[in-house]
């Protein structure tokens, strides 16, 4: 069994309560997972089900993450971490909570580089109480990034990733991620394009066996109408594309972008013309998949020399404490990263 940690997120968020969910409902696809936090907030969450009726949840605190694939189904194993911060008030940013969630993905990312975890699913953190508690880095991908940087001695230059967001319909992976869209659009560089292209391949290729098929969106309407809208696609996005064929990689486009993400979408009834979709910025590749279903979706770091999956949601501030959360994404991005591990 490979031992997968999950971080415990935002304690003022919705994070321990679908964890505490996931072991509850899904106990087979938790088996072998431990959380990196507190038990404090743990048994909050746990309780906090309790108090609407479900049965009582255990918590019990590991000293060890090798005793996680020992624990009974629907106990949630705790490694309990020194000097963070206990749980911090439902829905509400705070330093000492974005203090405790940085130092619990911190942990994970330095354990699965040592090669003493195979992978890990991060629970959502705030990306304001991230920089209240003075925290450089916006959110998870970045501060991943750092972590593996500094571990492998290379600049974050050196260490390229890229957000994957997938679910059984669609898969897209975008040019840049935290950044405002003015930024965002300047980031669009035949040299992002081509490289976000060659870390999709690599990626896709371990985890389908075989060569993947990429459509490229364009970043102005109807990719640009040859100029008419734009030159981005004639001058960055086309040439990028072309230099990844060179390499021999399948891909196709510029494809405009109120078209591509139908073409790709898998369903029932008829398979995706695409594997993946390489999107210009972050909103653009993110509504689609959010759109066919938050609780499908799951978030991939690719580039990294690790193995990290998140579910497609924010910390929910506004439902936080109710015991309503779906934890339908957290147990998707557990069974993603079992996938990835094998």
């Amino acid at each position: 069994m490979h031992t997968i940690a999950i971080t415990q997120g935002d304690s003022a968020g919705i994070g321990p309560e679908i964890i505490a969910k996931a072991f509850r409902d899904a106990p087979d696809i938790l088996r072998g997972c431990f959380v990196v936090g507190d038990v404090a907030t743990l048994r909050r969450a746990a309780r906090l089900l309790e108090r609407v009726g479900q049965p009582a949840l255990p918590v019990a605190q590991l000293s060890d993450p090798g005793e996680a694939p020992h624990m009974p189904p629907r106990c949630v194993p705790v490694l309990q971490l020194p000097d963070i911060p206990g749980p911090q008030p439902w829905g509400r940013v705070s330093a000492a909570a974005g203090q405790a969630a940085a130092a619990c993905v911190t942990w994970a990312a330095r354990a699965a580089l040592a090669g003493q975890i195979a992978g890990i699913v991060t629970a959502p953190l705030h990306k304001e109480a991230l920089s209240a508690a003075g925290i450089r880095f916006p959110g998870h991908t970045e501060l991943l990034q750092a972590e593996a940087a500094a571990h492998r001695g290379v600049s974050l230059e050196e260490m390229p990733v890229r957000m994957m967001l997938a679910s059984d319909e669609l898969r897209t992976v975008l040019v840049s991620i935290h950044v405002a869209l003015r930024e965002a659009i300047e980031a669009v560089t035949l040299h992002s394009v081509l490289e976000t292209i060659r870390i999709t391949d690599a990626a896709l290729a371990r985890s389908l066996g075989r060569a993947p098929h990429i459509a490229v969106a364009g970043l102005n309407p109807h990719a640009g109408e040859g100029g008419l809208f734009g030159r981005e696609e004639i001058e960055v996005i086309a040439p990028a594309i072309e230099a990844a064929r060179a390499l021999g990689l399948r891909v196709t486009g510029p494809i405009a972008p109120d078209t591509v993400f139908m073409r790709a979408r898998s369903t029932p009834q008829r398979a995706g013309e695409f594997d993946a979709v390489i999107a210009m910025y972050h909103d653009q590749g993110l509504i689609p998949v959010k759109y066919l279903g938050v609780d499908k979706g799951v978030n991939v770091t690719l580039g990294l020399p690790l193995v990290r999956t998140s579910p497609d949601h924010g910390t929910a501030f506004d439902i936080a404490g109710q015991a309503i959360a779906d934890a339908a994404s957290l147990v998707e991005a557990v069974r993603m990263a079992r996938l990835l591990t094998r």
